[in-house]
């Protein structure tokens, strides 16, 4: 594990608590939050399977499957070259280098980027809103990662349906209010919905988070699975999410 990798004014490096590895992060850009937590449990990823994560951010989702699964490969895919700079020299930081690949390029381009029909699992944790009223600034960061400014819920699923074996899965999470427009486009898409899971803050409140498992070419079933609840009461998590985040 490389320990001397340089910081840029205003980055630090976050432990996550898993198997040592570390993640640099620039609170001016984005940090990852929950959802992508919860997207790296939900994921299934079997041996030597191999993983592309589109709109990959700073790396947070390559290196925490790459962390807690036994896949072989995992690539991310970001088109903002000083996110994916921030994901390379996190991957260098862990020494994991032989197994995580961070390619900077436009995620519409997926599939003539990578590779068509090459890959076990893609996963993601896209952009959730549509709108861009109000956006001062198109280029900002965390305004990419917020809006669909650079990649749409259907680009996403059209280029993921292109980067999958046959027989493929595809991860995501999103949010509740777009779920009839995401298993719309999935099933459009030969991305067979197969297992899904709603997220609340607390018992008594309205789902915020929606995790989806799709299945290139799969047959027309679907499990639900029991709800996740993310506080037992304020600012304390369920036993369940203490697992997940590995406390």
């Amino acid at each position: 594990m490389e320990e001397n990798i340089p910081l840029k004014p205003g980055e630090r490096i976050d432990d996550l608590q898993r198997n040592g590895r570390r993640i640099i992060q620039d609170p001016a850009r984005f940090c990852f939050g929950m959802d992508a937590v919860l997207l790296s449990d939900f994921a299934e990823i079997k041996k030597k399977e191999t993983v592309v994560d589109l709109g990959t951010g700073n790396g947070i989702l390559p290196i925490l499957l790459e962390a807690k699964t036994a896949g072989s490969k995992f690539i991310g895919l970001e088109i903002q070259p000083d996110s994916a700079d921030l994901a390379r020299r996190s991957v260098t930081m862990n020494g994991t280098e032989d197994k995580i690949s961070i390619i900077t390029g436009d995620m519409k381009e997926a599939a003539d980027l990578l590779g068509k029909n090459c890959y076990n699992v893609v996963v993601s944790n896209p952009p959730y809103m549509v709108e861009d009223h109000g956006i001062k600034n198109p280029e900002d960061a965390k305004a990419i990662a917020r809006h669909e400014l650079k990649m749409s819920l259907k680009d996403l699923l059209h280029q993921t349906r292109l980067l999958l074996k046959p027989n493929g899965r595809c991860y995501f999470v999103h949010r509740p209010f777009r779920l009839a427009e995401i298993l719309t486009g999935m099933v459009r898409e030969g991305l067979e919905p197969k297992r899904m899971q709603l997220v609340y803050p607390y018992v008594d409140a309205q789902p915020n988070m929606v995790l989806i498992e799709g299945r290139k070419g799969g047959n027309s079933r679907m499990i639900v699975e029991k709800p996740m609840i993310i506080y037992e009461k304020k600012d304390v998590y369920t036993e369940e999410v203490k697992q997940i985040y590995g406390f």
